[in-house]
């Protein structure tokens, strides 16, 4: 194997799963980099569930960096019966396990730049590798509420198949929970439907996202308007009795220059209609999640790099991504990386060695144009 595939492998083995700490990826990177001069530090949090984490940023060289790059450790979970799940493989050309593109990848071909890269800078440079991308970028957002971070651009990690990524749509979540009356459902007015409530309310919040939502287009995405989609619903007790509560999740994605509460908005505008209609219609809705996506211009000079030094042209993406975090640091982001998205978060995902190590000259490419 060569030296960026021992790394990779070393950190494919590591259990990196969101719900168990990230310290012993850490582990790995740090020494690496302080043995290259990099000021190591690393920011501690502990998660929802009491869990140990932290976020690692190496620096090298004084005031704000001239480039930052940023990769998470953490993973999704795999199926206990993938058996090369955290051992990598070697298989026509790909190398398989968890985290093998996502992003593993990608903090390995960082690490292998830096140190190819030593000796050569003349301008502040950052390595900063996150914690629970995965669950919702909560390691990124600690280093916003800390404003620990920030450089002038920034190389998001990601599997992008190296296509530079230069904007991403938001990602918003709320929980909507339905109120009704339970009684027997031979007897419909005794009682209210939970479910019945909540059909009507989502039958005009699809009618929303078919028609006004996509008044409003970002012609360089596909679709080119806000998303709206609600991907788990659950409620009532039993096929004989008129639903109590009813709850599920409403998901939108919004175009990066729309209000990330505009759907929001609208839904409680749905929720105060069908309550003037039926004064006893109850319908609570708890935002979760509202982060707003991002928007590089073409233009912008490291754009430019990565599309000349790829030979790919700037793309956007419907997915979210640490790239809005960035942008709250004060940082120019682009989103780029070896593999390709349709392959994470599923059994059999994996990295092509070619892309793995063309990524990790492009990346030291990078940092000799920015920081050299």
């Amino acid at each position: 194997m060569t030296p960026l595939q021992t790394l990779l492998k070393q950190l494919v083995a590591i259990d990196s799963t969101s719900t168990r700490p990230n310290g012993p990826m850490l582990d790995v990177l740090e020494p690496r980099l302080a043995a290259l001069g990099f000021r190591c530090e690393r920011h501690r949090y502990q998660d929802e569930a009491g869990v140990q984490k932290a976020n690692l940023l190496a620096s090298f060289g004084e005031g704000v960096p001239e480039l930052a790059l940023v990769g998470h450790t953490d993973c999704v979970p795999f199926d206990a019966g993938w058996t090369e799940a955290l051992a990598l493989t070697l298989r026509d050309g790909k190398l398989y396990g968890r985290g093998a593109c996502d992003t593993k990848a990608f903090v390995a071909c960082a690490v292998l730049a830096a140190e190819a890269t030593k000796g050569k800078l003349k301008k502040p440079l950052l390595l900063c590798f996150t914690a629970d991308e995965e669950v919702g970028c909560y390691g990124a957002k600690q280093l916003v509420n800390a404003k620990l971070g920030q450089s002038k651009r920034a190389i998001v990690g990601e599997p992008t198949s190296l296509t530079p990524i230069r904007a991403n749509k938001g990602y918003c979540l709320a929980e909507v929970e339905v109120g009704g009356k339970e009684g027997h459902s031979a007897y419909p007015d005794t009682g209210a439907s939970a479910i019945f409530r909540a059909a009507r309310f989502l039958t005009r919040l699809e009618g929303y996202s078919r028609t006004e939502l996509r008044t409003e287009v970002d012609a360089d995405f596909s679709p080119p308007s806000t998303t709206v989609n609600v991907g788990v619903i659950s409620g009532g007790k039993a096929k004989n009795i008129i639903a109590g509560s009813c709850k599920f999740t409403l998901e939108w994605r919004p175009i990066p220059d729309q209000p990330v509460e505009q759907v929001l908005r609208a839904a409680e505008k749905i929720r105060d209609a069908c309550r003037a209609e039926e004064p006893g219609f109850v319908l609570n809705i708890k935002p979760l999640r509202m982060d707003r996506g991002f928007a590089t211009a073409p233009q912008h000079d490291l754009v430019r790099f990565l599309v000349e030094a790829s030979g790919n042209a700037p793309q956007t993406v419907a997915f979210g991504t640490e790239g809005p975090q960035m942008v709250e640091l004060g940082s120019v982001p682009v989103v780029f990386g070896p593999g390709d998205i349709k392959h994470a978060h599923q059994t059999g995902e994996f990295v092509p060695v070619d892309e793995l190590q063309r990524c990790a000259e492009v990346l030291e490419q990078a940092i000799v144009h920015f920081c050299g």
